[in-house]
């Protein structure tokens, strides 16, 4: 996150207060602005900010109301909230403090602390994130790893509830790989992996669709608002990309060269159970893949 450019979202129902604010922080900062809870929660739906400026005290959906949800889901709760208040006491302080609010900003503000509390946690912020980075890659190839996947997976799942739109799963497997392990060695298949992730990440378009090493030489893929018709083309195109590379297998019984099996399913989610249920298929579906001869893509409403 550049923080010259972080996204900054302003709570509250009065036009004043938000002029205030917009006004000391939108040469620094890129500024979005609400004017009640119900409207703060679809921005941060829309464009997810780098911080919240979040006024405690709103008619209908209230600061306090919007801060517990926001910090009861896992794809926002990371996001530091600073509330705005009149009020200074330790108890109102403490109750905000509570619910995941990082800091105050009191009424009537004082230019000097807004910015140097907005610098603050956004830098904070941004360190987290950097750390966060690094816990969510895999090592050896660089691409996402089991941990973030399966945040994304969660994360896909909420807004597929939401919108209605249909998600999906790719499970990929590298055919017989321990015997190319076995015969080329360690270093070697480590390097099979890693041109292998880099083959499945440039067989995608879309920014939003996460390829990620599931485990050993294992992969999956979420495909966000993606038809079934959709994955499965992915998934071809990933089959055929790893294929091209014409990694040398001698000891595979399906090719001379490295391939991989696909399971690919799709689902209209409409519970927060679904997407690991959609997985649970999916990885079926791959392993029909492999029985069926391995280096082909199996959907799951394939026999």
């Amino acid at each position: 996150m550049d923080e010259a450019r972080a996204r900054i979202l302003i709570v509250d129902d009065q036009k004043v207060n938000l002029d205030i604010l917009v006004n000391l922080l939108e040469d620094s900062y890129e500024i979005a602005v609400a004017k009640s809870g119900e409207a703060a929660l679809r921005a941060v739906e829309a464009d997810m900010p780098d911080l919240i400026l979040l006024d405690v005290v709103m008619p209908g959906i209230d600061g306090t109301e919007v801060c517990r949800r926001l910090q009861s889901e896992p794809g926002t709760r990371h996001i530091p909230i600073i509330f705005i208040t009149a009020k200074s006491s330790v108890e109102s302080e403490a109750e905000g403090l509570e619910l995941g609010a990082v800091d105050y900003i009191t009424k009537p503000f004082n230019p000097a602390v807004v910015r140097a509390r907005v610098a603050n946690h956004i830098r904070l912020k941004r360190y987290q994130d950097q750390l966060e980075a690094l816990n969510t890659r895999d090592p050896l190839t660089g691409i996402a790893n089991r941990r973030r996947f399966d945040r994304y997976l969660e994360h896909e799942g909420r807004s597929a509830i939401r919108s209605g739109a249909p998600l999906s799963l790719l499970m990929m497997d590298i055919d017989y790989f321990k015997p190319y392990n076995d015969n080329y060695g360690h270093p070697v298949g480590d390097e099979c992996l890693k041109q292998v992730a880099r083959a499945l990440v440039g067989a995608v378009d879309r920014s939003i669709d996460l390829v990620a090493r599931y485990g050993g030489e294992e992969f999956a893929a979420v495909l966000p608002g993606t038809s079934e018709a959709g994955a499965l083309k992915v998934a071809e195109a990933m089959r055929k990309a790893v294929r091209a590379l014409g990694i040398k297998h001698q000891h595979s019984q399906v090719a001379d060269c490295v391939t991989i099996s696909i399971g690919v399913g799709t689902g209209v989610i409409t519970r927060h159970d679904q997407p690991m249920q959609l997985l649970e298929q999916v990885d079926a579906a791959l392993y029909r893949a492999k029985a069926q001869g391995r280096d082909r893509v199996v959907g799951c409403q394939q026999p």
